[in-house]
């Protein structure tokens, strides 16, 4: 059996990262660079490619962190993994930015047990909840784009000690510390490409990859109201 070889890549938030997988083989880049996604993705896409020997037409897929994050962002990393994807005539498979992050801090930490939040901004989180199930980091019901304070109130206080992750709980982290008895505080503050590919390999075992015109990001965020400026009502 040939050795699985997985491309990912992310930019949905402040970092900046590529990963490849080739059979249990990783190789990774990673950055924290606000500005200059567009700068530094395909560099380290080249990179992690040219450690491992490999070019694009030889992989098998490429993953794409689909938010939810940074609405540039989140366009800027499905618009490269496309392009990738197109060239390279492989399919794609999104995975979620909170999602990444749980398993983050099950890789650094050993959590099995995290809460996720992103500042969302507009005095809102990106928020979800996963437990680990076979190595993975599994969704227990939705991810949300949520008001802290609301969010509160509707999913309630879990018992037991859980992680967590990401700069929602830096910026709201007095309102969320109420959702569980005990939170412990990961390192963990943005996705990074190589914790997609755990996730992005079981995906591709599942048959989940998708034609590159059906790949689609996640805001979460549906509508965004903006103040109208003077004539332009």
């Amino acid at each position: 059996m040939t050795e699985l070889k997985i491309l990912a890549v992310d930019t949905a938030t402040e970092a900046c990262s590529a990963a490849l997988l080739v059979g249990d083989k990783l190789f990774s880049r990673w950055e924290e660079a606000p500005r200059d996604h567009t700068q530094k993705i395909l560099p380290m896409v080249q990179a992690v490619l040219d450690e491992a020997g490999l070019s694009l037409a030889e992989l098998d897929a490429i993953a794409f962190g689909r938010g939810p994050g940074s609405f540039t962002g989140v366009r800027i990393g499905i618009s490269v993994a496309q392009g990738l994807a197109f060239g390279a005539g492989v399919p794609l498979i999104g995975i979620s930015t909170l999602a990444a992050m749980a398993q983050g801090a099950h890789r650094l930490d050993g959590a099995e047990r995290v809460l996720t939040a992103i500042d969302a901004r507009m005095n809102e989180v990106y928020f979800g909840h996963y437990e680990l199930c076979d190595g993975r980091m599994q969704l227990v019901g939705e991810e949300v784009v949520s008001d802290p304070a609301a969010l509160i109130e509707a999913r309630g206080k879990l018992a037991g000690s859980l992680s967590c992750v990401g700069t929602g709980f830096e910026t709201y982290g007095e309102t969320l510390n109420a959702l569980a008895d005990e939170l412990a505080v990961s390192q963990v503050r943005f996705p990074v490409a190589v914790d997609m590919l755990p996730l992005a390999r079981a995906a591709w075992l599942a048959g989940e990859a998708v034609a590159v015109e059906q790949a689609t990001p996640v805001y979460l965020r549906d509508k965004v109201t903006w103040k109208k400026l003077p004539g332009r009502e």
